[in-house]
């Protein structure tokens, strides 16, 4: 299943960007936080329209106009988490051999629910995203 992409993430970073110009009264280097925070924001928005995330049989795949750039088997994982359950904007996954930290700027519920089914294993950790009471790994 391939996730459909989601610019809130990557457009929030962008009008925060925008935001930091009203600290210019009280920060002369403002206008430097602000380009370096709105060109942070324009990278994930380009990165939102050409990355997708496809939950295959065996493994989660990075995609990039539809070229695979990575492949993480299922098997390996030890962990995930999405952070603020609420507006999710981080997904954390560990797997035996190293850790992964992405912006969401794909479907989070779609994200949620391929991944309670594919690792069903690692319910727990699910349930502890949702209530933020227990790190995933």
């Amino acid at each position: 299943m391939l996730l459909s992409p989601s610019y809130g993430v990557s457009l929030g970073v962008v009008a925060l960007g925008g935001a930091c110009l009203a600290l210019r009264p009280l920060w002369s280097a403002a206008q430097w936080l602000a380009l370096a925070v709105g060109l942070f924001g324009l990278f994930l928005v380009v990165q939102t329209a050409l990355l997708r995330l496809e939950f295959g049989g065996e493994a989660l795949v990075v995609r990039r106009g539809g070229e695979e750039l990575r492949r993480f088997p299922y098997d390996a994982w030890l962990g995930w988490r999405l952070f603020w359950p609420g507006v999710p904007v981080l997904f954390y996954f560990r797997e035996r051999q190293s850790i992964h930290l992405l912006p969401v700027l794909f479907d989070a519920a779609c994200l949620r629910e391929q991944l309670q089914v594919r690792l069903p294993r690692l319910s727990a950790t699910a349930k502890a995203s949702t209530t933020g009471t227990d790190d995933a790994a």
